[in-house]
């Protein structure tokens, strides 16, 4: 094969790299702990939340985030005594890449301890248990973060 005809050939295949862009959009997965009543620390989480989902916006990169919600964490997502309700509505407005996951072991102790079933935040999905969710996140290759 003539030096000339392998240079076509080996263009030819490298094409396709060239083509390529200089970033191909990637996607993070980041899960979120919240397991303490402190109401800075739900702000904490809600902080990080936002800073990472903005960093990776910011750089063409998509991120899915999941709070997970458990023992006085839990707190966070109810809708009668939420202390970052507000914040909860915006992300639910604006932030469709945040998820927030409520832990139904932790809502059934609340409800015997209760009387009644607590009530939560629409945006809010129950799992069965937090801290499983938080394990098969990872096993799924999500990072897991405590703020």
């Amino acid at each position: 094969m003539s030096v000339c005809l392998r240079a076509v050939f080996a263009a030819f295949l490298l094409l396709p790299l060239a083509l390529a862009p200089a970033h191909a959009m990637e996607r993070h997965k980041l899960a979120l702990q919240i397991s303490d009543s402190d109401p800075a620390r739900m702000n904490a989480v809600l902080n990080v939340a936002a800073n990472v989902s903005k960093y990776y916006s910011d750089k063409g990169d998509e991120v899915d985030i999941e709070i997970v919600a458990f023992n006085g964490g839990l707190n966070m997502l109810r809708a009668d005594k939420s202390p970052v309700l507000q914040r909860l509505k915006s992300f639910q407005e604006g932030m469709a890449n945040v998820s927030f996951m409520a832990c139904e072991n932790t809502l059934e102790a609340m409800t015997r301890a209760e009387g009644k079933e607590p009530p939560l935040v629409d945006n809010a999905t129950r799992v069965p248990a937090g801290v499983v969710t938080l394990i098969e996140l990872a096993e799924k290759g999500w990072t897991i973060v405590r703020p």
